[in-house]
Formats: C-alpha cells, sequence, structure tokens
C-alpha cells in the first residue's frame, strides 16, 4: 500500500530542516518558487527543476468528445493542459 502524498505543512517543515532556517522563510521560498512557476507556464514557457522534471503549457486543438453518461457526441474547443516531463535521474533513483 503507498504513503499517503507529503502535504505543503510536511514539505516546508523538511525544506526548512534542509535548508537549516526556520519554516516561515522555507513556505515563503517555496511560494516563491510556486508563484514564478505558475508565471511562466501560464505565459506559454517552461520551467526546467534539476534533477526533478521539465514543467509546460501544451494547447489541444478543438475535437469531438463523447458523454460517458449519453453517448452524445458533442464539440470542445481548444484548451491548454500543463505537462510535466520527468526527468531521468529521478527515474532512475526511484526504480533503481
Amino acid at each position: 500500500m503507498a504513503n499517503k502524498p507529503m502535504t505543503k505543512t510536511q514539505l516546508v517543515a523538511a525544506l526548512a530542516d534542509e535548508m537549516g532556517s526556520d519554516k516561515k522563510s522555507a513556505g515563503a521560498a517555496l511560494d516563491a518558487i510556486t508563484g514564478i512557476i505558475t508565471k511562466e507556464v501560464s505565459g506559454g514557457g517552461a520551467v526546467t527543476l534539476p534533477g526533478v522534471g521539465k514543467i509546460y503549457c501544451r494547447e489541444r486543438p478543438a475535437r469531438m468528445v463523447r458523454n460517458p453518461a449519453t453517448g452524445e457526441q458533442i464539440h470542445k474547443d481548444a484548451d491548454k493542459v500543463v505537462k510535466m516531463t520527468i526527468a531521468k535521474a529521478l527515474k532512475d533513483s526511484v526504480n533503481g
């Protein structure tokens, strides 16, 4: 059985411990990184986190989709989705 995902509070505590600082500055650092990633990806750019992966935005074209409840075909407009490609180093550390 898999463990529960790490919460933001747990992540901030671990980050503070790793940095050797207090939780307030670690939380501010995490919020700043999140804000930078959000601004860059929403503007059409990409962010590479070394050893973790690359976060980017991809456009999907307009297409026909099916309503699973009724089986009716409906038109869905073009939209954007956020994707992440995982770094090889992280894949290797998980599998090796």
